[in-house]
């Protein structure tokens, strides 16, 4: 196998995350989900995630961004992807659903639908069937697992740095009846547990970007992955356009990496790099989000709600818009004072309007992608 760079990777500690995960979370993680979970929360662990997550990126600016700022979000990029996801999680649920990523939109077509086209799409490109045994890296609470369980027939194995997220996954998979297709794992993607050639092929879809050095977690995919087995991803990149000398677009990627738990961007240029590098031959590579589609990825989180195809889609895209995020932080923060919700809810909500703000400045820039697609396929020798 190629060598793959050596990446400084943080000190696994899966009973101190567990123990976190009962203090802050409770029994939360078997609420109906969303607002209903949100309020379960302990508020004090709530501010020890507060205080560890928004370290990294308070009082920092693009105009005064330094290169160790980065390295120290990176240093640190499994503790700030896993307080992030404690944070966000609930919001996440409420403002989304449970499929933690993008997709792309056809006329006529209900938001729920599309996000499960996206999924299917991949899946497809990978060529996954019946009876495979696939790898979901950063699988959230296993929306896409789900989906794509039901779709192939395979069986979906889902790696998550979170505990809460891996007990509403699993919460999620008893209900749905598919506990014996679905098997959730605690772990660091930087550094998996799973033995050489494991899978018959990995999947991730817009989660790969929380690594601290894309070539790390693509080398871990490559070894666990099969001879022959093809591996497909749905990664946020920069674009060729983005220029780290121009402070605008320094700010918009910052904004995304703060609203997003992200500790380091990257160009389109280094995440193919990246796979070619630890071994992959790439079958293909694209943008998806420049083709020629009749509406733009972003515009639920942009809240253009002229773009809505059904009416089932207006409580979802509604909330996006700027107005009712005014309106439901503002009661956010109602919530906190009266001691309703845990301190620091309407930080974090404040932070992921920022993100959504940074992305869709990005994508109207084409500075940002969040859908580059790669498909790449490890050679049997």
């Amino acid at each position: 196998m190629p060598s793959t760079p050596v990446v400084a990777l943080e000190k696994e500690d899966h009973q101190r995350d567990a123990e976190f995960k009962k203090v802050m979370h409770g029994d939360s993680a078997k609420a109906a989900g969303g607002v209903a979970a949100l309020l379960k929360k302990n508020t004090e662990a709530q501010q020890i995630a507060v205080d560890e997550y928004f370290k990294h990126f308070d009082n920092k600016t693009a105009e005064g961004e330094t290169l160790a700022d980065r390295e120290a979000r990176t240093k640190e990029y499994a503790t700030l992807t896993r307080h992030y996801y404690n944070l966000a999680t609930d919001i996440y649920e409420y403002g989304w659903g449970q499929c933690f990523h993008f997709c792309r939109f056809s006329p006529g077509e209900p938001f729920y639908q599309a996000i499960a086209r996206h999924e299917h799409y991949l899946a497809s490109q990978i060529g996954i069937k019946k009876g495979m045994k696939v790898l979901d890296v950063g699988c959230g609470v296993g929306g896409p697992a789900r989906e794509i369980a039901k779709f192939t027939d395979a069986h979906i194995t889902g790696l998550n740095n979170n505990d809460y997220q891996i007990d509403r996954a699993t919460h999620y998979a008893v209900r749905d009846g598919l506990s014996g297709q679905l098997k959730f794992v605690k772990g660091d993607f930087m550094q998996m547990s799973f033995p050489d050639n494991s899978f018959d092929a990995v999947y991730a879809i817009e989660a790969t970007v929380h690594a601290p050095k894309l070539e790390g977690v693509y080398g871990e995919i490559y070894r666990v992955l099969k001879p022959g087995g093809v591996f497909g991803v749905y990664e946020w990149l920069m674009t060729d356009n983005y220029n780290n000398d121009n402070v605008e677009h320094r700010d918009i990627r910052l904004a995304i990496e703060v609203g997003n738990g992200i500790s380091n961007m990257v160009p389109i240029s280094e995440g193919l790099a990246a796979m070619k590098n630890v071994g992959f031959e790439l079958l293909h590579h694209e943008d998806l989000a420049d083709r020629n589609d009749p509406m733009p990825w972003y515009w639920p989180i942009a809240g253009e709600i002229g773009y809505m195809q059904s009416y089932l889609d207006f409580f979802t895209v509604v909330r996006m818009t700027h107005t009712a995020r005014r309106i439901l932080h503002g009661f956010a923060g109602l919530l906190e004072t009266v001691g309703l919700a845990p301190k620091g809810t309407k930080k974090t909500a404040d932070a992921l309007a920022r993100g959504a703000d940074g992305l869709v400045a990005g994508a109207k820039k084409n500075l940002f992608t969040p859908m580059y697609l790669m498909v790449g396929k490890k050679p049997l020798n």
